[in-house]
């Protein structure tokens, strides 16, 4: 085939792969959809969700002033103010523009399949970033991993309405548009850069690590010497642009001026532009003039620099370094100062196991990658070998933060497996043009020694090897393009894809494609068992509730509550207000009389917590309970403390053994109550594996309004205070002796 009939056949193939990866990466998103059905998946979701259902039904106006009334209460949400509104603005449009041309689809429905749609044009921007770095197929290459990678997967498949679902495509498009700004030295693509970091920072928090790596990476090219007009082009097009554009959202706000996380890129912009002013000068003055001014040019502007920092942080003009930026670098600084952010699951370090689970054979490809972006050493690889070694800490810190490296691991892992294959698959002609060489050299070799055989017979002989010798050993130094080495290499890669395929398929329909909400177990005969008490639950509060009526709960099922069940929440997942939190923790870990006190003075209604003890749920309350009590102590150290829930042998019981504290405190009686009824008073807690005592806790002032048929929620009605003045335990006493009075006089 011609060199023209291949180009045009690659032509062709590649817009064809690079479309079928993308169907690849939807489908394999949609195991959710087809084993249970098209539902919002997880808490933070939830919110999400209800937040798009207000923005396409009151307009986009009505949305920036929204006030929630019915979270946070008694303090509500200002909406507008405290969110990311990129997921939802983009869901609404999408929504428009399909009821625009008569395609009647469901907000919800549009939600659902997001995250699967924004995975194929991630994909594809893979394959432009990895292009630039290398070529064409490993572009393909990277396309391929990234759209079947588990890590990025467990954030993307169907249902899964988070702010990951499209900030991963954008984190992705917008270092594709740096390189190419940088590469290019073009304002244009320096502003494409600008524009896609905005639309970052209105998805996800996470927009701070473009904020820092892209600076990072101008800093680094400074300091390698590799200055360039394209690097000033390309940066301060970006800074100034992508500043001021994320500036408009409220959450943000002054943020980039103001705060420590983002003077990294304000001082790279400013040295930037005092490279680009010696420059000018250099042109000006001679070299020794030039050396005199640069040397006390950098003293004054590093003192006073240094000088106005110091100032501004002193005096509170600059903020100081968020507790979630500490926890990055110190992972015990959450436990012992922010114990509420250490409670969350996924803030906790990864375990190396994670790794391979998530990200398979490109584990070992990640690092051969690397080293090959150390070979090249452009500017471009410069930025590839930056990403690479702050995203391996952070996701070795936090298992949330796994997301944002893999998307390099794929970049990384395509280049070396792409050059692999060059290497073994391409016809190469070392060994065809060393043994020609060979042959040819030998011949000449042979003539000379005719030509000079009288000179020879003069001369004495050397002991130095002869022409035709180098030339045999150099042709067997290329081993490995022999065709049986070839194609015992290309059967292991091969077999690599088929088990990385595999891999992925079995991790996604498995782990990833559950929805936290309804829940699937298995019968002794290996039939399957759907669990959906949370809907159960959720669905009893909506019918069975007042429309002011306010539910008290931990923060893990405040946005479920709020989307599902349309009720009025204390707190919610959004945690920005800890004391408030506290209050909740201090409820749940205090006697019933104390944890009345704060129900009435915050005019709850009911009280919802999870019990997994009948089906073996481990995610249940008492298993979170020891975060509610560290949470509270920090607050109300005088009224809660964590020794006082643990045995004299430091044990954290909850059978006979648990302490009189452990005993006495609101969420053991709610959790533990009538348990004992069940299976004629032999009862074993199936997740904390304890018989539990024959006599179970009582209540006096909650009284038991709804349990789900599984017993894995339980809700609570809070009772009023007694028409005759006594003390609830008293009257519930009273009602019991009166119950069984009466009882007793019937069987007479």
């Amino acid at each position: 085939m011609s060199a023209e009939s291949t180009s045009t056949v690659a032509k062709v193939l590649k817009p064809t792969i690079l479309i079928l990866i993308a169907l690849v990466a939807i489908s394999s998103r949609l195991f959710s959809i087809i084993r249970f059905e098209s539902v919002i998946h997880e808490f933070d979701p939830w919110f999400n969700y209800r937040t798009t259902q207000h923005l396409v039904k009151n307009g986009f106006y009505e949305f920036w002033n929204w006030f929630d009334e019915k979270s946070w209460y008694p303090l509500g949400r200002v909406v507008g103010g405290t969110v990311y509104p990129g997921i939802m603005v983009t869901s609404a449009i999408i929504h428009n523009v399909l009821h625009f041309f008569n395609f009647p689809v469901d907000i919800r429905n549009v939600c659902v399949f997001l995250a699967p749609v924004f995975s194929g044009l991630t994909a594809f921007s893979a394959y432009l970033l990895t292009k630039e770095l290398k070529d064409s197929s490993a572009g393909l290459l990277a396309a391929a991993f990234l759209g079947v990678a588990p890590g990025y997967i467990s954030r993307s498949v169907a249902g899964s309405y988070d702010n990951e679902g499209i900030a991963i495509f954008l984190l992705v498009f917008t270092f594709f548009l740096w390189i190419k700004a940088v590469k290019t030295g073009s304002a244009f693509f320096g502003l494409l850069t600008a524009l896609f970091y905005f639309y970052m920072v209105s998805a996800w928090g996470g927009y701070v690590f473009i904020t820092n790596l892209v600076p990072l990476h101008a800093f680094a090219l400074l300091l390698m010497g590799r200055y360039s007009n394209r690097l000033y082009v390309s940066y301060s097009t970006f800074y100034a642009v992508g500043t001021l554009l994320s500036m408009q959202i409220p959450f943000v706000g002054f943020q980039p001026t103001r705060t420590s996380e983002h003077m990294a890129a304000l001082g790279v912009f400013g040295l930037l532009q005092l490279c680009a002013f010696a420059q000018l000068i250099r042109g000006h003055v001679t070299p020794k003039q030039f050396r005199t001014l640069l040397k006390g040019g950098i003293t004054i502007i590093t003192l006073v620099s240094v000088g106005v920092l110091t100032l501004l942080s002193a005096s509170g003009v600059i903020a100081p370094f968020t507790g979630r930026f500490y926890s990055l670098y110190d992972t015990n600084y959450a436990k012992i100062h922010i114990p509420i952010i250490a409670s969350v699951s996924e803030h906790q370090p990864t375990a190396w196991t994670s790794f391979f689970f998530d990200l398979h054979m490109l584990v070992f490809l990640f690092p051969a990658g690397v080293y090959l972006c150390f070979k090249e050493l452009k500017d471009e690889h410069v930025f590839v070998i930056l990403y690479s070694v702050f995203a391996s800490y952070f996701a070795g810190v936090m298992v949330r933060l796994m997301l944002t490296l893999t998307p390099i691991v794929c970049v990384a892992a395509a280049i070396a497996y792409s050059t692999l294959l060059d290497t073994y698959l391409e016809k190469s002609s070392h060994l065809e043009t060393s043994n020609a060489d060979a042959s040819a050299t030998a011949g000449a070799a042979t003539g000379d020694a005719k030509a000079g055989s009288s000179t020879a017979k003069k001369a004495p002989a050397k002991p130095t090897p002869t022409k035709a010798g180098e030339a045999e050993s150099k042709a067997k130094r290329f081993p490995i393009f022999t065709w049986d080495a070839r194609a015992i290499v290309i059967m292991q890669l091969t077999y690599f894809l088929f088990m990385f395929a595999w891999h992925c398929t079995y991790v996604t329909s498995g782990s990833y494609s559950s929805p936290s909400i309804v829940l699937a177990s298995r019968h002794h005969d290996g039939s399957q068992f759907i669990i959906d008490d949370f809907r159960e639950a959720y669905y009893w509060l909506r019918k069975n509730t007042k429309d002011d009526a306010k539910v008290m709960s931990w923060w893990d099922y405040g946005y479920q509550m709020a989307g599902m069940a349309n009720i009025t929440t204390l707190v919610d997942n959004n945690t920005w207000n800890n004391t408030h939190i506290a209050t909740v923790g201090k409820a749940m870990a205090v006697n019933e009389d104390t944890a009345y006190e704060v129900l009435r003075r915050h005019d709850v209604d009911y009280v919802l917590v999870l019990f997994g003890g009948v089906i073996g749920y481990s995610g249940d309350d008492i298993n979170k309970f020891l975060w509610m009590i560290r949470i509270a102590e920090g607050v109300y150290p005088n009224e809660v403390k964590e020794a006082n829930f643990f045995t004299a042998r430091g044990e954290y019981k909850v059978d006979q053994d648990a302490t009189p504290t452990m005993k006495e405190s609101l969420m053991y009686k709610m959790s533990y109550y009538r348990f004992s009824e069940l299976n004629g008073g032999h009862t074993t807690d199936h997740v904390r594996g304890v018989r539990m005592p024959s006599e179970g806790p009582t209540l006096s002032v909650l009284e038991e309004a709804y349990t789900t048929i599984n017993w894995l929620v339980r809700i609570y009605k809070v009772k009023d205070l007694d028409n005759l003045g006594r003390h609830l335990k008293d009257a519930s006493s009273f009602d019991k002796g009166k119950t069984r009075k009466v009882s007793s006089l019937k069987r007479k």
